[in-house]
């Protein structure tokens, strides 16, 4: 069971996609990284939003030009995403045993975003076979974009994943890492708690 699950409960959608609307009518910006990602790749790129959610990053980038696949495990979060973009793509799978041609799509992707602390609320132990799985959605040449908290201050759950230890998957996986960032926004990674990593396949 992932630790999504264990935090969360069964009935998160609404919830969720409530917390961000409130923010969003504040003021508050909501779509730093789909702009991070349109930054990366030109529009008309295909992407996969993995571990979509409700969808805000997705529809967002589909509102920009890109051709985007959104892949969750949470079915309440995935109800939300088809009820505001019912046109757009949405897939129920675990990201452990993700291979698009089950799910009757290609792979080739552009970028791979996990945005929302995908890592460190997966299953435990599965970080490596995720990895694995969205390094080999990737045309060569593709961006693997994630960001994720580093400890507990910008984490729900306990930390257990470092970024030495994800660079480490990555690597595995044969990808090379670009760079390191502290926020959605490009702001330079110092080391700390928070970092969005880019690989290269």
């Amino acid at each position: 069971m992932s630790r999504w699950t264990d935090f969360a409960g069964e009935a998160s959608g609404e919830d969720y996609a409530a917390r961000f609307a409130t923010l969003a009518r504040s003021g508050k910006d909501v779509h730093g990284e789909a702009r991070f990602c349109a930054a990366l790749v030109p529009a008309g790129a295909r992407v996969l939003d993995a571990g979509c959610g409700t969808g805000r990053v997705m529809i967002r980038l589909a509102e920009l030009g890109y051709d985007c696949v959104g892949v969750d495990l949470d079915a309440s979060m995935l109800a939300v995403a088809r009820k505001q973009a019912p046109g757009l793509p949405w897939f129920q799978t675990d990201l452990a045993e993700f291979e698009p041609a089950r799910l009757g799509i290609t792979g080739d992707f552009d970028l791979v975003v996990a945005a929302g602390n995908i890592f460190p609320l997966l299953a435990p132990g599965t970080e490596a076979a995720v990895v694995k799985h969205l390094s080999a959605a990737l045309r060569p040449g593709g961006l693997l974009v994630a960001g994720f908290g580093l400890d507990e201050a910008h984490l729900p759950v306990a930390p257990c994943l470092t970024l030495s230890d994800y660079d480490d998957c990555c690597a595995a996986s044969g990808l090379t890492l670009v760079d390191h960032f502290a926020t959605w926004d490009a702001a330079p990674y110092d080391g700390g708690g928070y970092a969005v990593s880019v690989h290269r396949r």
